[in-house]
């Protein structure tokens, strides 16, 4: 059984997702324990952002996201320890970033759909989705974030069975989801370009910082004790 999951996911692999998980969770939902009651901006385009059509059927790209990152983390996480660890470093910095950005630019959608006809399955998802999440924390995007970090991690992959494909994959799946953010109006154009450049900066970090060496870290800090005889 070891083994086999093994070759599913490496055990080098399983500590940079624990980490990406459970830092997501205190970036995505803590912030909000302190900007809850602070004065939230709007930085919508509206010679931009006012002509994007409400697109509810889009919000199946938006939900799919996440499978889409669950492939993407897995495949990089399955490679070189190098690759994975560049990644997912500079993954967390990204995210970092983000918070930072939560924190002293909380952001809103002001004009978000409200009171629109449930008519098919597309509304109603999408009226689950405004129920569920709250909008805020749209500067940067996370979803954007994410799904660029997928791509530039699946373009150093060098484990790839047919590489082109997966590359050609990522790319048109971020730019959907990039798409989709708009399209059912979760977040504006500029939370995209925010998205994109945090992740940029945090993998120019991560290797300027040497911040993969974190996870060896980690590994040796919470494993060593164990395997003493």
């Amino acid at each position: 059984m070891k083994r086999f999951l093994t070759r599913i996911l490496p055990l080098y692999g399983i500590l940079p997702i624990l980490c990406s998980v459970l830092f997501n969770i205190v970036v995505y939902f803590g912030n909000r324990l302190i900007t809850s009651g602070w004065p939230h901006y709007d930085l919508s385009l509206p010679f931009l952002d006012g002509k994007i059509p409400f697109q509810t059927w889009a919000i199946t790209i938006y939900v799919g996201s996440y499978a889409f990152w669950a492939i993407g983390f897995l495949l990089i996480a399955r490679d070189e320890k190098e690759v994975c660890y560049g990644a997912f470093s500079g993954e967390l910095i990204g995210k970092a970033l983000c918070l930072l950005f939560f924190l002293l630019l909380p952001t809103v959608m002001a004009d978000r759909p409200s009171g629109f006809e449930l008519t098919n399955v597309f509304d109603r998802l999408t009226q689950l989705v405004y129920d569920m999440d709250s909008p805020d924390n749209l500067f940067p995007s996370i979803h954007c974030m994410e799904s660029w970090i997928v791509v530039r991690g699946v373009f150093r992959c060098q484990k790839l069975h047919h590489p082109t494909a997966w590359r050609v994959f990522s790319v048109s799946m971020a730019l959907a989801v990039f798409a989709s953010t708009l399209l059912v109006k979760q977040h504006v154009f500029l939370d995209v370009l925010g998205g994109v450049a945090v992740a940029e900066a945090g993998l120019r970090l991560s290797r300027e910082l040497r911040a993969d060496r974190i996870f060896p870290a980690l590994e040796r800090r919470l494993f060593s004790k164990r395997r003493e005889p």
